[in-house]
């Protein structure tokens, strides 16, 4: 294993310390509980988002926060939830007045330890909500969820929550916008190499040279099945056949196509998945509305990647398109 690193047990820590050093105008960091939050004071009467996971899916979560999308992110330690305690800390932190919406990806130990938080944080004033992400249509069930797992669908979910936040929504309108959000999105993915977990320091499975994982999970968690590499445009064919037969979209309705890379694959070969998705877009009859590809939810330095569809209309477009400026996604300011 070769990583870039003192030790893994200070790898977190130091990374978070490098991360608002970067990002000073933007972020702040607090530890003791473990907290990223926004640089700014909590703005009065807005809606607090909070938001959070195991480390190794940068720039999800921290590198969402910022005007437009998360108040705050809590990062546990690599692929392993963030304590009840970073969570009332962060919630804390950012509330102004106007209550804290959670919005959890739908992993076992996420979602309980944010539904302690939730219980914990009952003083808050203005009260607390969560929102669910389970976007991935790759498995009805896993050993890491209890139903669909919640994967780089969640990133959709974040900005179109954040810009509505800012814009004044209530806590319990937010809430059903992240639901209305989380229910019109699909995700998949698939791996070509795993990744190595520093405190394990060796990767989490194998593949042959031939071989990739259709349907894999942000944590390598086992796909549909292993099969034999395919070409982009194949690859793009089932994954978005799978999207589309949970989603089913109407012919000429808007859509938003993300392209995530899981933390090794080349720009190259994101943007020749985008040509192929597209192409699958527009022959079921589906508008290309928006479009973001990059990394946005890795899985340390796995290769391969994920497509998710988020079918829009004039309103989601609104909050997708709104000012946002966070460490790692910025447009309109």
């Amino acid at each position: 294993m070769k990583k870039l690193m003192n030790g893994a047990d200070t790898l977190l820590r130091e990374s978070l310390e490098g991360f608002a050093a970067a990002h000073a105008g933007l972020v702040r960091v607090a530890f003791e509980p473990t907290y990223v939050a926004r640089a700014d004071a909590p703005v009065s009467g807005k809606v607090g988002l909070v938001s959070g996971g195991g480390a190794g899916h940068e720039p999800l979560h921290a590198g969402f926060v910022g005007y437009g999308m998360l108040d705050a992110a809590c990062p546990g330690q690599v692929f392993t939830s963030p304590t009840p305690d970073q969570m009332l800390a962060a919630a804390q932190a950012v509330d102004s007045g106007a209550g804290v919406l959670f919005i959890v990806k739908n992993y076992a130990g996420d979602l309980m330890n944010f539904e302690m938080a939730a219980e914990m944080a009952a003083e808050i004033p203005g009260g607390s909500a969560m929102v669910l992400v389970n976007d991935d249509v790759a498995v009805e069930n896993s050993t890491y969820t209890q139903g669909r797992r919640g994967v780089a669908g969640t990133v959709v979910v974040e900005k179109i929550l954040g810009a509505a936040a800012e814009g004044g929504m209530a806590l319990a309108a937010c809430k059903a916008l992240g639901e209305r959000v989380v229910r019109a999105t699909g995700s998949m993915g698939v791996a070509l190499s795993s990744c190595t977990v520093p405190a394990a320091g060796k990767p989490t499975f194998t593949l042959a040279e031939d071989e990739m994982e259709m349907g894999v999970g942000i944590h390598g968690e086992p796909g549909r099945r292993r099969v034999k590499l395919a070409t982009t445009d194949a690859i793009a064919e089932e994954m978005l056949g799978a999207i589309a037969q949970s989603l089913s979209p109407q012919r000429g309705q808007p859509a938003l196509l993300l392209v995530n890379g899981f933390g090794g694959t080349p720009l190259m070969e994101l943007y020749a998945m985008h040509r192929a998705a597209a192409r699958q877009l527009e022959a079921k009859g589906v508008k290309l509305a928006r479009s973001l590809v990059g990394n946005w939810t890795t899985s340390l330095e796995m290769a391969g990647c994920s497509l998710t569809v988020t079918l829009m209309d004039d309103e989601l477009l609104r909050l997708w398109d709104a000012p946002v400026e966070t460490a790692a996604l910025r447009w309109g300011r």
